[in-house]
């Protein structure tokens, strides 16, 4: 298939890029080339014959059309959003303008494009809506997010990610447009831009600076590696039931404070400091709206699609350490193209 995918420069965009290559697909990456994009993590693919770039912004009609003409893709994987809950608090308009008019901007030219294949083409063609498990709220101490859970957003930005998840459906339901749609967990691994939690918390204790907590540190998270979550969306993009939703999880339920101390102990092994790094953790105070647990139910991918989570949390977070120990010049790469280094200092979930 040739597939479109949003924002195919950024950490989940990148990890399905290169899995659809390997995988044999033709990918046209599609992406803005924000603060958090990176076309350093393409970079194994960016020769391949089956590959192309466009840089442009979803929210652009004009682009979007020209692009879809252009390429005439099989299907679209839409991951582009902004997708950082501090960066959402500070400035909540660029995330209801790129994640709920991107997306209504996107479905639009993909209506039009789709309505002009051939019935062959028509009936082959996806569209796969990529949403997060923010969408459902916060947990309490027991219970699991299921496809049916009510939405229950708390923050800018899971609000937005909602309000596009609601436009899919409807784009689904008023046009008939062929569409499933993924809600995931938390997603880890190499790659992730240095401003989420599991990043953080390794660039910040490569450089001997201190490791602040929010609160105390007792949010719990089920954690995803990337490379799983890739697996599982090409999987429900190519073989998922039309107008199905997917919710896709890692089986690995944890608090913040548990997974930090694991990643401090993978770094007293890789790269030890004077002390052990985990006298560094420092608490700070909670940011607001701090969603207090998630938790994914995939027993609906799994019976249907034969889905499960490969990569056990202990091993795939030693894998993630490793690589930022051995990748340290792509976290310096980033510094020098502006990122503020303030943000470094605090840890996000």
């Amino acid at each position: 298939m040739k597939i479109l995918i949003t924002g195919g420069a950024g950490f989940i965009g990148s990890a399905v890029v290169r899995r659809a290559i390997a995988d044999g697909h033709q990918v046209v990456n599609l992406d803005k080339l924000t603060y958090s994009a990176n076309l350093e993590n393409v970079a194994s693919v960016a020769d391949h014959p089956n590959y192309a770039f466009e840089q442009a912004d979803v929210c652009d009609e004009a682009a979007m059309k020209a692009i879809f003409a252009r390429h005439r893709p099989d299907a679209v994987m839409h991951l582009a959003a902004e997708s950082h809950n501090d960066r959402a608090i500070e400035g909540p308009l660029d995330f209801v303008r790129s994640n709920v008019m991107g997306t209504a901007v996107l479905l639009e030219a993909a209506r039009a494009h789709w309505m002009a294949l051939s019935d062959a083409r028509k009936a082959a063609f996806r569209f796969h809506h990529v949403s997060t498990d923010e969408v459902f709220g916060a947990l309490g101490e027991d219970g699991e997010f299921t496809e049916t859970t009510p939405y229950d957003p708390n923050s800018p930005y899971s609000a937005s990610k909602a309000g596009a998840d609601h436009l899919a459906r409807a784009w689904a339901r008023t046009y008939g447009m062929p569409i499933v749609l993924t809600n995931c967990s938390n997603n880890y691994g190499p790659f992730q831009f240095p401003e989420k939690l599991i990043p953080t918390v390794i660039s910040r204790a490569l450089e001997g600076k201190s490791i602040p907590v929010y609160g105390d540190g007792r949010q719990v998270r089920d954690w995803l590696h990337v490379d799983d979550h890739a697996e599982a969306l090409l999987l429900v993009m190519t073989k998922g039931r039309l107008g199905e939703t997917y919710c896709i999880g890692g089986d690995a339920s944890k608090r913040n404070i548990e997974v930090i101390r694991m990643l401090c102990e993978h770094l007293d092994r890789m790269a030890p400091a004077n002390t052990p790094h985990a006298e560094k953790i420092t608490f700070v105070t909670d940011r607001p709206g701090h969603d207090f647990r998630y938790a994914i139910d995939s027993s609906k991918l799994e019976a249907e699609l034969g889905w499960k989570p490969r990569m056990p949390l202990l091993a795939g977070l030693e894998d993630t350490v490793r690589w930022y120990v051995d990748n340290r010049d792509w976290v310096e790469g980033i510094r020098k193209r502006g990122f503020e280094s303030e943000r470094l200092g605090l840890v996000k979930a």
